[in-house]
């Protein structure tokens, strides 16, 4: 079986994202990869320097600039007469172009595998993550997103995959007007190693920087919130972990603040190390940690940083 895996980049370099989806499809088949871009050619070289990738197809032109779903799925189509899967992580782009290519080539689409059982069998999470899915895909093409967190990332370097120009065109559906995207020195929260998340009871936008920002500073750590901080404004859209946030998987997850509802514990339940900080014992948040501390957040945290 031949895979195409989708791969998430920014123009100039692939993201880890992409690693976990590869190490997903190789568990298919024969690995070969799509980048779509513009002056993409160094992620491409890149792309083929990732362990187990046999080929990249290269698509290099304007109309591929900022990942438009309306142009890459018809792309991966044409692709898809040689390919019996693709498989895309499960990222806001994959998000966006899987279903598009499940669609035109008349397939249902599993979503979030967790496992590949057999070339047709898949596991996927329900019910915000508490039940577990096993699916059969009918015959035909598979068209598929990985959640990340749950595979192995593919190693950077051994691949000796070899680099094929494709060519794809602007199907004039859509057109990139703009994006406000957010710039930090921390870590990326799907990246980061720690992460240090705040919830609701922190109270003011101005607590949750005051206490929570120095705190990720001294462990290098990446900054998250719940969905209530988020609603509250307290933090921006894109520090949400949760079900509807961000899937993340760190070494260390500090939750301050955060009672634990179930579609937060979705987003980082997979954590290698837990540590919950929160004042009510029964807090949820509990149940999933490995490290409580229950005392006033206001006076744990700034002792915490400060011996820090």
């Amino acid at each position: 079986m031949k895979t195409l895996v989708w791969v998430e980049h920014d123009n100039a370099s692939v993201k880890d994202a992409t690693l976990a989806t590869v190490s997903a499809a190789a568990k298919l088949g024969e690995v070969h990869l799509l980048v779509a871009g513009s002056g993409c050619a160094a992620v491409a070289d890149e792309a083929a320097k990732i362990a187990g990738v046999g080929k990249v197809h290269l698509a290099d032109d304007a109309a591929f600039a900022n990942a438009l779903a309306e142009n890459v799925a018809p792309l991966v189509v044409d692709l898809m007469g040689h390919h019996d899967a693709f498989v895309a992580p499960a990222t806001s782009n994959g998000k966006n172009i899987a279903p598009r290519v499940a669609a035109l080539l008349d397939v249902p689409q599993v979503s979030e595998i967790l496992s590949v059982e057999s070339a047709d069998t898949f596991t996927r999470p329900i019910y915000a993550g508490n039940a577990i899915a096993t699916v059969q895909a009918p015959a035909g093409k598979l068209v598929l997103t990985v959640r990340g967190t749950a595979f192995p990332k593919a190693d950077k370097t051994g691949g000796s995959g070899t680099v094929e120009p494709v060519s794809g065109s602007d199907a004039g559906l859509s057109s990139f007007v703009g994006a406000e995207i957010s710039k930090s020195e921390r870590p990326e929260l799907t990246s980061a190693k720690i992460i240090v998340s705040g919830g609701r009871a922190l109270g003011s936008g101005e607590k949750f920087h005051e206490l929570i920002d120095p705190l990720a500073d001294k462990l290098g750590a990446g900054v998250g919130a719940s969905r209530a901080a988020v609603d509250a404004g307290y933090a921006p859209n894109d520090y949400q972990v949760g079900q509807t946030g961000k899937i993340v998987a760190p070494e260390v997850y500090v939750a301050v603040g955060i009672s634990g509802a179930i579609q937060h514990l979705a987003g980082m339940k997979d954590s290698k190390v837990i540590i919950a900080i929160n004042k009510d014992e029964d807090a949820p948040i509990f149940q999933v940690a490995d490290v409580g501390l229950v005392g006033d957040l206001f006076k744990v945290v700034p002792e915490l940083t400060g011996k820090l």
